[in-house]
């Protein structure tokens, strides 16, 4: 099941949500954050309701509690970085941010949760890093936003893994505590973003969907596999966004994002054939 779950969110991310959040250009990309925080915490609000689940008393404060307000803080930034790079017409260094990312969370598994890696997976998280490494060289410019994005990311996947809640409670109460400031920016700080609009404010209200389905599906991916494996599934994500920002959208891609590209996906299928292979396991001795 951590292999559909890690699937449905990262397909989710790379083709639903960029399309949609491109739809919604024209609204301020903090405006479109606070909605989305208004409507996610309701949806996902609904979903414990219609399945009788029940959210204990915070009190009294314990050290997860701070940790899931540190993972909150984490998503609602690459959030809005995110929602920046898409509406700015930058949805190539969304891309690189997150082909960037998987390497952080293999390095944080190795480093924080002491996992190992294979010989043969080493090699192809080796030829990911290089992969990446040979795209920042030739840009010639440190990109900051993609790495923002990649670290944020990697570092909510950590805290989400280690906080070892229910990926939907653990997700309603990030919402829960993002929810106040949502408000505050809706009320005080933000111009009207619907003034009428049908079509903007079913967009805006399904924004609450395509961003609680896909975080509970990877928290619940985040519990059942390695970041390892994880990191490595998450170039899906960023593979689609490229393939999406340049096909549909028009952007224009360098060589090295396509060299990017494929020795990327080149790492993915030594990986996953080391995978399958290690699934298999010896056979048995007659």
């Amino acid at each position: 099941m951590g292999l559909i779950y890690a699937l449905g969110a990262y397909l989710s991310w790379g083709l639903v949500v960029p399309i949609h959040f491109k739809l919604l250009d024209s609204v301020p990309a903090g405006t479109v954050l606070a909605h989305r925080i208004v409507w996610s915490s309701l949806f996902v609000g609904a979903l414990l309701v219609a399945l009788r689940r029940s959210l204990r008393s915070p009190f009294p404060l314990r050290p997860r509690h701070g940790l899931l307000a540190a993972s909150a803080g984490l998503i609602a930034v690459n959030w809005l970085l995110y929602l920046w790079a898409v509406n700015a017409g930058r949805m190539l260094d969304a891309s690189l941010g997150y082909f960037i990312n998987p390497l952080v969370s293999v390095a944080l598994g190795a480093v924080v949760l002491g996992e190992r890696l294979r010989p043969v997976q080493g090699a192809a998280v080796g030829l990911a890093a290089l992969a990446v490494i040979v795209a920042v060289v030739t840009a010639g410019s440190l990109p900051l936003v993609s790495l923002a994005l990649a670290t944020s990311f990697a570092l909510y996947g950590l805290v989400r893994k280690v906080v070892g809640i229910d990926p939907m409670i653990g997700f309603c109460a990030e919402t829960l505590i993002l929810l106040p400031f949502a408000l505050f920016h809706l009320a005080f700080t933000s111009a009207p973003a619907v003034e009428g609009d049908t079509l903007r404010l079913s967009l805006l209200l399904l924004t609450g969907v395509t961003t609680a389905l896909p975080l509970i599906w990877f928290a619940a991916a985040a519990q059942r596999l390695t970041l390892a494996t994880l990191g490595l599934m998450q170039y899906l994500a960023p593979s689609c966004l490229l393939i999406l920002s340049v096909l549909v959208y028009g952007e224009r891609a360098e060589p090295q994002r396509w060299l990017l590209f494929a020795l990327i996906w080149l790492a993915l299928a030594i990986y996953a054939a080391d995978a399958l292979r290690a699934a298999r396991g010896p056979r048995p001795v007659p």
